[in-house]
């Protein structure tokens, strides 16, 4: 299991190379929707992609007002 900083490293990642931003230019406390330019609709996409990289099933009610890498892998982080 990864431990919170590696989540979180994989997150970055994956989200970077999902919607073709350099690497470099995300940090974890970015606004994802903001830094990536994306919609709800992208979001929702991001984060099936999230559930499936990490065998997790995160529900809506956990990620209401998330909107940043580093709180987003905090609860990916709790469900590992």
């Amino acid at each position: 299991m990864p431990d919170a900083d590696q989540t979180l490293e994989q997150i970055l990642d994956l989200a970077a190379k999902h919607f073709k931003v350099p690497r470099d230019k995300l940090t974890p406390d970015d606004d994802f929707f903001r830094t990536l330019k994306i919609d709800s609709l992208q979001a929702l996409d991001l984060l099936t992609r999230l559930e499936q990289h990490f065998h997790v099933e995160l529900p809506d009610y956990e990620l209401q007002g998330v909107s940043d890498f580093r709180t987003l892998a905090s609860r990916i982080q709790s469900r590992l």
